[in-house]
């Protein structure tokens, strides 16, 4: 159980992820969380600078989804302006929004990889689904909810017992 909260690759920011990585690994697809991965958690909208990343991603030829466990309102506010398809409510780690996001992208697991910047959402439910996994650190701790916080220290226990 332990190894399936190990990402497959990390990153400080989504902009330090190497895109020809993931395309050479035969990566078509990209699910993404939202809040502390993309924008900080009271973030409203998307940056200049991550809307300039975004663009480069589909340029480069990655399809985007954004899944979020956050609530619609939040969640379209934010892609719909970037066009961006979305899911929101996804009850992340369950499988259902990662197959959702798959089947919207036409891909299968091994041509998708999910980003996110929580080891007990967006990783072990991407390790679950045989995605290939990127953890990013998160943006704003200090925005984050009650049920993240409480998330953040399972995860630096998690973290303390692999490192021994």
């Amino acid at each position: 159980m332990i190894n399936k909260l190990v990402p497959r690759m990390q990153a400080k920011t989504v902009y330090d992820i190497d895109l020809n990585a993931l395309r050479k690994a035969g990566i078509r697809g990209v699910i993404t969380d939202l809040d502390n991965t993309l924008v900080g958690a009271k973030e409203p909208v998307a940056t200049p600078e991550l809307i300039k990343w975004l663009s480069g991603v589909r340029e480069a030829g990655f399809q985007v989804v954004i899944v979020s466990n956050n609530s619609k309102e939040r969640v379209s506010k934010f892609a719909e302006p970037l066009t961006i398809p979305f899911i929101y409510s996804a009850r992340k780690p369950m499988n259902i929004a990662f197959r959702k996001a798959m089947g919207m992208m036409g891909l299968a697991p091994n041509q998708t990889a999910v980003v996110g910047d929580q080891m007990l959402t967006d990783v072990l439910g991407g390790n679950r689904m045989g995605l290939f996994t990127i953890m990013v650190q998160p943006i704003a701790l200090k925005d984050e909810g009650f049920f993240t916080k409480i998330n953040r220290t399972i995860e630096k226990a998690a973290l303390t017992f692999m490192k021994k």
